[in-house]
């Protein structure tokens, strides 16, 4: 009874409010923690076709293959027309205002030269271009330093051009990373692939394989790991035997989910996958609906979306998008929380940065 005796009114008081107070600070704490950890585990991934600049003249260069040497020519000079250095200042405008960081690029080529005109009998191997260093400096210059992860090298012709010399042209699947990213954000398992199914197109004295592919790393944040893919599926192909149109696409797809996607971890898929949700089945789009990705623009995005795309010549005076192709496809315990197309400006020497535009997602990994 005499321990009552000190139990009194501004005691009860003082001892109620001290454990309301500790019976509160883990609750606080946790919210705390949570919103540090859920800001952590936001990731932002972008989907850039940069495009090489010259599908008028490889079109012109499979129209007249009894002129192989002049359409080269027009090939090369093509390139420099579109001038990738101005326009890659445009792209890394928009890289900066967006901040993936984890982008897959399509079309960044690699151009080199050989003064033996001998065609593939001598690789060219004199670098005169090289779309995915020059987009590296443009994003360093502006405090941007990213780095490859993984880089898969696909079609890759060489011809001899009227110029006295050969031309070399190198498609690349490419997967940047931010250098400065969050140390929580870790990469591993950087892979590369072909397809065994692909577009083949006459050009010069025969057919060429249009040789597509894709990269990926599995990415681990915070105890979290999901697998980034990024890939170029082809668009319509000429009815070769023994496949064409849409179905090279489809088997392709076919493919990644076989491969790459073939994985217990939460996948995103990001590419120019040259299909829609608007296309006729079977197409790409539906075959990875079918085997439950999620399209993260119909969760997220708001407009049209639309992502492709300009004139080949990447003059014309006003964007005319009126497709989305570009896409960010999602699989597992991943949720979206922002979705937005990039790529309405044009570089300073006048022509627009691509003729895609590009896709940014930011995924909350739970």
């Amino acid at each position: 009874m005499k321990m009552w005796t000190l139990w009194t009114p501004d005691i009860k008081v003082w001892t109620l409010s001290l454990v309301i107070a500790l019976g509160w600070m883990p609750l606080a704490a946790t919210a705390a923690e949570a919103g540090h950890h859920g800001r952590e585990r936001v990731v932002t991934v972008m989907t850039r076709n940069v495009y090489h600049g010259v599908d008028a003249e490889f079109g012109a260069l499979i129209a007249d293959p009894a002129h192989l040497s002049a359409r080269v020519t027009d090939v090369y000079l093509g390139y420099h027309k579109r001038i990738f250095s101005a326009r890659a200042q445009a792209l890394a405008e928009e890289i900066a205002a967006t901040q993936p960081d984890l982008i897959g690029v399509q079309e960044a080529v690699l151009i080199r030269v050989d003064p033996i005109p001998d065609g593939p009998g001598t690789p060219a191997q004199v670098v005169v271009l090289d779309y995915l260093q020059i987009l590296l400096d443009a994003l360093a210059a502006r405090g941007l330093p990213y780095e490859p992860v993984a880089i898969s090298e696909g079609f890759d012709p060489e011809f001899p051009s009227s110029l006295g010399f050969d031309v070399r042209h190198t498609d690349r699947e490419i997967i940047l990373a931010r250098k400065d990213r969050d140390p929580a954000l870790k990469l591993s398992n950087p892979r590369t692939g072909h397809f065994t199914v692909n577009c083949a197109l006459p050009l010069g004295p025969g057919f060429v394989t249009i040789q597509r592919g894709w990269v990926s790393v599995d990415v681990k944040v915070r105890g979290r790991e999901f697998r980034f893919i990024s890939t170029h599926l082809d668009g319509d192909c000429l009815p070769i035997p023994p496949l064409g149109g849409s179905a090279i696409q489809v088997a392709q797809a076919g493919e990644l989910l076989a491969g790459p996607a073939s994985t217990p971890l939460p996948v995103v898929l990001v590419g120019d996958l040259n299909s829609s949700s608007a296309q006729p089945t079977p197409s790409a789009y539906a075959t990875m609906s079918a085997a439950g990705f999620a399209d993260a623009w119909v969760l997220g995005g708001t407009g049209d979306g639309f992502t492709c795309c300009q004139d080949d010549a990447l003059a014309n005076p006003l964007p005319q998008f009126a497709g989305r192709i570009d896409l960010v496809l999602f699989r597992g315990d991943l949720q979206v929380s922002e979705v937005q197309v990039t790529g309405g400006t044009r570089a300073d020497s006048g022509v627009w940065a691509s003729d895609h535009a590009g896709v940014v997602a930011s995924f909350e990994i739970h």
